[in-house]
Formats: C-alpha cells, sequence, structure tokens
C-alpha cells in the first residue's frame, strides 16, 4: 500500500515537472551543471589559468552563435510568422466570401484593415458583402472589388486607385475625398453617393449609374464617360476637362453644372441648349 502511495506521489511530482517548461528547464540546467563542474574540477584546481582561457573562446563562440544564428532563426521565425497571418487574413476573407451578414461584413473589414497594416493593399474582394461598414482611410490600391456590396458604407479618403470596381454596388455611399484615379468602374452604382471632392482622374466609368449623386468639386479629368447616367447629379465645380463620351444629353440631365469646368465644345452646347445648369 505504501508503495503505492510513493509510486503516485513520484509520478505527480513527474507530471509538475514536465507541464512546467520553466521548471523542467532549471532542472535539467542544474543537473548538468553539478555534473559538468564535477568533472571539471580537476582542471580547476591544476591549470586554472589555461582552463579559463579555452571557456572564454568558447564564449566568443557562443556569441558568435547568438549574433549570427540566433537573430537569423529569428528573423525567419518573425517573417514566417507573418506570412501565415497574411494568408489566415485573406482565407478569413474567403471563407466570407458571398455571405451576406453584417457579421460577415465586419470580420471582412477587420481582415482588410489587418492586411493593411501588413502593407497590404491588392486584396481580392471580388463578391463580398461589405454594406454599412466603415472603411475610410483604408488603401486598397489595385485591389478586385467587382460585384462587391458596399452600399451604406463610408470610405472617406480611401484609397481606391487601380482598383476594379466593375458592377459594384457603391450607392448611398460615403466616398468623400476618395481617390479613384485610373479605377475600373464600368456599370457600378452610385446612385445617391456622396463624392464630394472626389479624384476620378482616367477612370473608366462606362454605363456607371450617377443618379443623384453629390460630384462637387470632384476632378473627372480624362475619365472614360460613355452611357454614364448623371440624371439629377450635381456637378458643382466639378472637373469634366478631357472627359471622353461625355455628350450633351447625358449633362442635360444634371442638377447643376454652376462653375464646372469643360472643354469648350462641351461648354458652348450647354450654353446653347441648357444654359440655366451653368448658371446663365
Amino acid at each position: 500500500m505504501k508503495l503505492k502511495v510513493h509510486i503516485k506521489r513520484i509520478k505527480e511530482g513527474f507530471d509538475y515537472i514536465i507541464e512546467r517548461p520553466i521548471v523542467t528547464s532549471s532542472m535539467v540546467l542544474l543537473l548538468l551543471s553539478v555534473v559538468v563542474i564535477g568533472l571539471s574540477m580537476p582542471f580547476y584546481i591544476d591549470d586554472f589559468r589555461g582552463f579559463i582561457q579555452q571557456v572564454l573562446a568558447e564564449a566568443h563562440g557562443m556569441l558568435f552563435d547568438i549574433a549570427v544564428i540566433g537573430i537569423l532563426i529569428f528573423w525567419m521565425n518573425r517573417s514566417g510568422e507573418k506570412r501565415q497571418r497574411i494568408r489566415m487574413y485573406k482565407d478569413e476573407i474567403d471563407d466570407f466570401r458571398l455571405w451576406e451578414s453584417e457579421e460577415a461584413a465586419f470580420r471582412t473589414v477587420g481582415n482588410i484593415k489587418r492586411l493593411n497594416r501588413h502593407d497590404i493593399h491588392e486584396i481580392n474582394l471580388v463578391n463580398c458583402y461589405l454594406a454599412k461598414t466603415n472603411l475610410n482611410y483604408v488603401k486598397l490600391t489595385g485591389s478586385n472589388l467587382n460585384s462587391a456590396n458596399l452600399s451604406n458604407s463610408f470610405l472617406i479618403e480611401c484609397n481606391l486607385s487601380n482598383t476594379r470596381l466593375n458592377q459594384t454596388n457603391l450607392e448611398n455611399t460615403n466616398l468623400n475625398q476618395v481617390n479613384l484615379s485610373g479605377a475600373f468602374a464600368s456599370g457600378a452604382n452610385f446612385n445617391d453617393a456622396y463624392l464630394i471632392k472626389a479624384n476620378l482622374e482616367k477612370a473608366f466609368l462606362i454605363k456607371t449609374n450617377f443618379k443623384n449623386s453629390f460630384l462637387m468639386e470632384a476632378n473627372l479629368q480624362g475619365c472614360y464617360l460613355t452611357g454614364a447616367d448623371f440624371e439629377n447629379a450635381s456637378l458643382y465645380k466639378a472637373d469634366l476637362r478631357g472627359a471622353s463620351g461625355l455628350t450633351i444629353e447625358q449633362l442635360s440631365k444634371v442638377k447643376t453644372l454652376y462653375l464646372a469646368k469643360m472643354d469648350d465644345d462641351i461648354l458652348q452646347e450647354i450654353k446653347k441648349e441648357a444654359p440655366e445648369l451653368i448658371g446663365e
């Protein structure tokens, strides 16, 4: 009976040690120190100076190992962990793709912001549901947001240059001061959207819906606007110079063109057909 009790206590003590890495390491260090110092004792007594020289030589080697190998391994581990985190964030975005719910939207936005912190801004967001979210100041340069749903969201000063926004839903979204230069947004829905001081220079906006949108002081220089719908849109102080595919039929439906900048041929047609739009 006593033997079983002793065996049980020994087993519990052994389990206690192996379950605590620091305790285990300390005991191993203590045991090895006793063995090494015990075996080295004759050298301490007979040739202490020579023994110390060898110890110091080994110490220099240890410092070299820490400086080179240790730091290299640490850097490789950190790099590997970073790549794993980036992959995890992208995988989670894939998991929530096509799932239309508030949880999916907010989880996806969280992963976008984490990727931004790792300087990742080219993200595949095709068909992602991001309605009613806050993406202010986020950088998505070169990302693919084709057919994504960003309605009723906030993208103030967001960098969307060279992004793909074809067939994307941006209805009633706040895009004030957004950078959409060089973006591909053909067929996108900007109905009721706020694009005040937005930069859309050289963007592809073919058959894009700008109904009831606010484009005050927006930069639309060099845009491709064939078939774009500006019905009841406010283009106060907007810059439309060099826009391709822009017609008098499109501009005749806007709410205002007061102080807007346009090419001379378009301006002359406006003065002739709808002078009230420019305040004349």
